[in-house]
């Protein structure tokens, strides 16, 4: 019996020495826990002081280039291509020779012309002289001297020698203008088409556009654009605003034209561009997009106050391309000012409260 009791005592205190460590476990297990969660690291913000400054209201168009002097070229006669003086990229100056056609036959013609000339020339002196004149026509009265021509000849032997050297100058290709030689199919010995090539003066492109019928008050003649190639969004082109189309046409909008100048060459007929046309609006709160959330259907900025992320309520009343005008919230009735220091980055990762350190703060 006192064997049975003592092995009770012993199986009691081993329960209870048990209790107690697993006690002490749970604390220390607990009070681990609570240390992971007091050194979790804080949310990292860029900032910036809020202040009025100047925005960049911008209407960002689509438009396509399209050379100020283009022009397709061909021969005024026909013939056998016998040189070409260019290439396609390639750039002629004003008065340049671009082709010519075997002008044989129109050298003969010429020199017949000339000869032919020459003996209406002897023939009025002639005639003249036959009527008692001098070669010297200036004393002659005008109607003596117009049946002189005729009856010699005189009169159609200069239309003979011009029609020549038209003929001659015909063999020809003459550059209009300065610029590059586009579609150039023909070779030498080919007879001539209809079309030799394209010259284009790519020296200064005209730029269409269209803008919505609510945006005309924005542009004015004269006013500086963006010329920006969609193939190339680092490059950036500067022209002025030539022509406003006085007419809204079916789909609301109005085509403008602007100007833009090839600097270094590298812009292209019929290159597709995207133009940002700009006016300054003062005094203006300016922060850039990422500053601005949406948060339950509304617009939502966050504010750094004493380590804390402060959600505050804003309109958004214009936008750019990297930038955004804001407001207090009409429905919310919040008031933003001068000197609020403002979130710009991380705010997707934010809630009303969250701690927050600065980065930086400008």
């Amino acid at each position: 019996m006192m064997k049975m009791n003592l092995y009770r005592s012993l199986l009691l205190s081993v329960i209870v020495l048990g209790a107690i460590a697993c006690g002490n476990e749970k604390k220390k297990d607990e009070k681990e826990i609570g240390k992971s969660e007091s050194q979790s690291p804080l949310i990292t913000v860029d900032t910036l002081v809020l202040k009025k400054r100047t925005f960049q209201k911008q209407i960002v168009c689509n438009g396509k280039l399209r050379a100020v002097f283009k022009s397709d070229l061909s021969f005024d006669g026909t013939g056998v291509i016998t040189a070409i003086n260019g290439s396609n990229g390639g750039y002629v100056k004003k008065g340049s020779v671009l082709a010519t056609l075997d002008n044989k036959e129109a050298l003969v013609e010429l020199e017949k012309s000339r000869r032919a000339m020459e003996k209406a020339n002897i023939d009025l002196q002639d005639k003249l002289i036959g009527q008692g004149y001098s070669s010297d026509t200036t004393g002659i009265p005008t109607a003596i001297l117009r049946n002189v021509k005729i009856s010699s000849g005189y009169d159609n032997a200069i239309d003979q020698l011009e029609a020549a050297k038209r003929r001659l100058a015909s063999c020809y290709l003459i550059a209009p203008f300065s610029g590059r030689i586009a579609n150039l199919d023909a070779k030498i010995y080919d007879r001539s088409a209809n079309k030799l090539c394209t010259l284009i003066d790519d020296s200064y492109f005209d730029v269409e556009f269209s803008i919505l019928e609510a945006e005309i008050e924005e542009v004015t003649k004269g006013q500086h654009v963006k010329i920006i190639p969609f193939i190339n969004d680092e490059k950036t082109f500067y022209g002025d605003v030539t022509e406003i189309n006085p007419l809204i046409d079916e789909h609301g909008q109005v085509k403008i034209r602007a100007r833009v100048r090839n600097a270094d060459r590298y812009l292209m007929e019929g290159m597709n561009v995207k133009i940002i046309l700009e006016r300054e609006i003062k005094n203006s709160f300016v922060v850039p997009k990422d500053a601005v959330v949406l948060r339950d259907g509304f617009q939502v900025m966050f504010c750094y106050r004493e380590g804390k992320a402060v959600w505050t309520y804003v309109d958004v009343v214009m936008s750019n391309i990297d930038s955004h005008v804001i407001k207090g919230s009409e429905k919310k009735q919040t008031v933003i000012s001068e000197e609020d220091v403002v979130i710009t980055s991380n705010n997707l990762n934010l809630a009303d409260g969250t701690d927050v350190t600065p980065n930086n703060r400008r």
